[in-house]
């Protein structure tokens, strides 16, 4: 299979990439963003076009995506509109609050990334390496010195894969008790230098 990496998310694919999101990531904002139909509904708003490079087979299929968060941005940046379109104005305010303590801070020494999902046909052919080269690759361009990711610390084979491309755990962190909002107990912060 041939596979192309481009920089940015046509309008075209707005939808896949929501479902592609929200399949990677439901699991653990579920209970916050669903039900999946008005979740996928505020994806395919929000998600930024220009924080992101995917993975395309030779038959314009999505297959894959990486996103990051600059000054300028973020991947999975929903605006208060945005929630307050697919949920209603009492369902944007809560959800608005809860999903604001997820948000990852910029830092000035490492890349940030937000989010990196394969589709499930896809999986184990390499992509996801693909991708996280291309966004080390973004790093440096950038003028980056090293990049960040932030993994479930139950999600071992992710953290396999971010360990075998040379990524080294930086902290582990508790969720507190909005383990019990999002279902995982921890979030383990890993870092490679460019």
């Amino acid at each position: 299979m041939t596979v192309t990496l481009y920089h940015g998310l046509p309008d075209s694919l707005r939808t896949q990439a929501a479902a592609l999101y929200w399949e990677a990531f439901g699991g653990k904002l579920g209970r916050v963003m669903g039900p999946e139909p008005k979740a996928i509904a505020f994806l395919c708003n929000a998600l930024s076009r220009d924080h992101v490079i995917i993975a395309l087979s030779d038959q314009g299929k999505l297959l894959g995506m990486v996103g990051f968060k600059t000054f300028e941005g973020s991947f999975a940046n929903g605006s208060d509109a945005d929630l307050h379109k697919a949920y209603g104005r009492f369902g944007a305010f809560w959800r608005a609050a809860l999903l604001g303590l997820l948000q990852q801070s910029v830092e000035n020494e490492r890349f940030l990334l937000d989010g990196i999902c394969v589709t499930a046909d896809a999986r184990g052919q390499g992509i996801g390496s693909l991708l996280l080269e291309a966004i080390c690759t973004e790093a440096k361009a950038r003028g980056y010195t090293g990049i960040r990711l932030d993994v479930v610390t139950s999600n071992l084979r992710a953290q396999r894969l971010y360990e075998r491309l040379g990524f080294t755990v930086l902290q582990t962190e508790s969720m507190g008790l909005l383990r019990f909002v999002f279902g995982f107990k921890t979030s383990t912060a890993m870092v490679k230098a460019l």
